[in-house]
């Protein structure tokens, strides 16, 4: 297919094993890089309820939101300010705001002390905010799972090879805000910069605006937008790097909307001790090296040596 089209695919026919659905995902997850899938579990009421939460939290002032600043624990959970990114050396941080959360392990776990699994970051405002995050992450992260297995199938990997290896993901859920695009900014502010995604697959809800542009093959810019309930779908470098170069990772950016805009990214990521060299290699790389090593690059708190 054309790398100027992005399909759009039925999720419920493409986890029953739809030919079509499969040859779509197919093109999608060889070609472009990107889809956008509807018909999945994940109910627009829901997604919008998540949008909601980010929404009265980022709307708090800034010293409501400091105590949850992720610059101070060393890690990537809680609030990231404006300019807690640069995605892009050659540019500058990026101005959006976000929020990340993870997996919750019990607190004695062994494996709270990697950055992957550090607790969250929970405010008591607004109310319930944690225990809707904590819902949709989980049901989230269950569909992601089901969706990876079956995009490697319709590419021509084994899905079953990769379910096993998820049991304890490496997942991020962020909310990002991203405000209206500042008078001040210039050639080298965006909202995010152009950047490849760093883990397997990203299931990004959006609240409908548009912003987000993925970067054509041959050069240029391709919108993408989903309406809340329907999910943008890209792969990460692991995923590229794991499938030995059958599924892309594709660059792609948001300059900055005309008006306030939310995303809900699940950035979701194998368990810490995953061998994502490519299959068949015989080589070893360990999941959670390759995640940290792109954190340390991007996120401002940890890159400043």
């Amino acid at each position: 297919m054309s790398d100027i089209e992005i399909p759009r695919i039925d999720a419920a026919a493409l986890l029953a094993g739809n030919r079509a659905a499969r040859e779509a995902a197919r093109d999608a997850a060889t070609g472009v890089g990107f889809m956008t899938v509807y018909n999945t579990p994940l109910s627009e009421a829901r997604v919008r309820a998540v949008i909601a939460a980010y929404q009265a939290f980022f709307d708090l002032p800034a010293v409501a939101k400091a105590p949850f600043d992720m610059a101070k624990t060393g890690s990537n959970r809680g609030w990231g300010a404006p300019g807690s990114e640069q995605v892009d050396p050659d540019a500058n941080p990026d101005y959006k705001q976000v929020f990340d959360c993870g997996l919750e392990l019990a607190a004695d776990d062994p494996l709270t002390a990697f950055s992957c699994y550090a607790p969250n970051l929970w405010p008591d405002v607004p109310y319930g905010f944690a225990e809707i995050l904590r819902s949709y992450f989980t049901q989230a992260t269950e569909f992601a799972l089901d969706l990876l297995c079956a995009i490697a199938d319709a590419a021509g990997e084994d899905g079953a090879y990769f379910r096993p290896l998820f049991d304890r993901p490496m997942a991020l859920l962020r909310g990002n805000f991203y405000p209206e695009r500042p008078d001040w900014a210039g050639e080298n502010d965006f909202g995010i910069a152009t950047h490849t995604d760093y883990g397997c697959l990203t299931l990004l809800a959006t609240d409908g605006s548009p912003g987000l542009e993925v970067r054509r093959r041959g050069g240029g810019w391709i919108p993408v937008s989903a309406a809340p309930g329907e999910f943008v779908i890209n792969f990460g470098e692991m995923l590229e790097m794991w499938t030995n170069g059958r599924i892309k990772a594709t660059p792609h950016r948001v300059i900055g909307p005309d008006h306030a805009r939310i995303s809900v990214p699940l950035f979701f990521n194998p368990n810490h001790d995953a061998n994502v060299a490519p299959i068949g290699s015989g080589e070893q790389m360990n999941a959670r090296e390759h995640l940290d090593k792109r954190y340390s690059e991007t996120y401002v708190h940890l890159n400043k040596t």
